[in-house]
């Protein structure tokens, strides 16, 4: 029997098996769910001693110290953002521990970042400048200049020999690489991926951001995280009940200036077009909250296609902070929280709006399945 092109791409499509965060409401899936769902402010006060961030409260993952999470042994030089992403994908395979189809030859790794760590590019490029020669540098500290090197260090820490990639999108990176881990299944390069995106909070982060914020943004208050996905086919998935979301279509566009809307909007016909989904079917829309001129046109767009009470299904990431290269990462991970906690119908369509003010936008439709 010969499956038609349409039976063919259903079967193929990725769907995402599990999934695991940290996050400013704890380390693990569960805190980050009960934060989320409940509306708790993650936000705390900075200790002045340790941080010198031109703002007094950030949303920071809490305890989390390297050494005692993952040890003392290979984090002596790890930055941050690598000690976030080695443990969200460390609780990953964890929760998935007998279930994962692929070997570790056949599991790949992509994660989504703004730039990796700008404070260890920072922190490299001053010794370079202060020390008596440029080459006088720590060279244990090289790596964490790079900008793949997060991506790179959980592979390592976890044995994952399949294919390894790092995508710097800002905050529609956790999209792009959902899109790339679907890209990957459909090619036969690996059975299983395991997909995401993390940024961390540093001096650096905080103080570009400062320079960099807009006018109508001020008073955002920066967070950090993690959040992972594992994503396997749906003809592998689909028969055993793992399975908690189908994608079923992601799309990107770029748009110049403050002029949102109507690239935004081609984006959402797009993504519906591909997704063979109507507008009214839609149940959920998560959007960015991104503050400022650019967020507020996000959200009337949203509102006049899906209803506010559309907008209104999705949890808010407020608590959370602005988690930059995290978010749509986050956003997925919302979604899932409501499935989870069967507060949303089975087979419930499901749409994330991720917009970055430097001008991308991406969309992805999902389909939480009962689980």
């Amino acid at each position: 029997m010969t499956l038609s092109a349409s039976a063919s791409a259903t079967l193929n499509r990725p769907v995402i098996t599990a999934w695991s965060a940290v996050s400013p409401h704890g380390i693990g899936k569960d805190e980050f769910v009960t934060g989320i769902l409940a509306g708790k402010d993650a936000s705390s006060r900075l200790d002045a001693e340790e941080w010198a961030a031109p703002d007094s409260r950030a949303c920071l993952v809490p305890g989390f110290s390297l050494r005692e999470v993952l040890g003392k042994k290979g984090t002596r030089s790890m930055d941050r953002v690598t000690g976030l992403a080695v443990t969200a994908v460390r609780d990953l395979l964890r929760d998935c521990e007998g279930r994962r189809r692929g070997g570790d030859e056949e599991t790949a790794l992509v994660l989504g970042t703004t730039t990796g760590s700008a404070q260890s590019m920072m922190d490299f490029t001053r010794a370079s400048l202060v020390g008596e020669q440029p080459f006088y540098v720590d060279p244990s500290l090289m790596p964490n200049a790079v900008m793949n090197c997060a991506a790179g260090q959980c592979a390592i820490w976890h044995q994952l020999k399949g294919p390894n990639t790092t995508i710097a999108g800002g905050r529609i990176a956790g999209l792009s690489a959902l899109s790339y881990a679907g890209g990957l299944l459909g090619s036969g390069r690996a059975e299983t991926v395991l997909c995401g995106a993390v940024e961390e909070f540093s001096n650096a982060r905080a103080w570009l951001d400062h320079h960099r914020r807009r006018e109508d943004a001020t008073g955002t208050m920066l967070g950090e995280g993690c959040a992972m996905f594992m994503v396997e086919s749906a003809s592998v998935a689909g028969h055993d009940g793992t399975a908690l979301a189908e994608v079923l279509a992601v799309e990107s566009r770029v748009f110049f200036g403050t002029e949102l809307s109507p690239v935004l909007d081609a984006c959402l016909d797009g993504v519906l077009k591909r997704s063979e989904v109507d507008a009214q079917d839609v149940w959920a829309v998560s959007d960015s909250e991104l503050a400022g001129r650019v967020g507020e046109q996000e959200r009337e767009v949203l509102t006049a296609r899906f209803g506010a009470r559309t907008l209104d299904r999705a949890p808010s990431l407020a608590g959370i902070g602005d988690t930059s290269g995290a978010s749509a990462a986050f956003q997925v991970g919302s979604l899932l929280s409501l499935a989870g906690q069967g507060e949303a119908p089975a087979g419930s369509i499901a749409l994330v709006s991720s917009v970055d003010d430097d001008g991308i936008v991406a969309c992805a439709v999902l389909r939480l399945l009962p689980n």
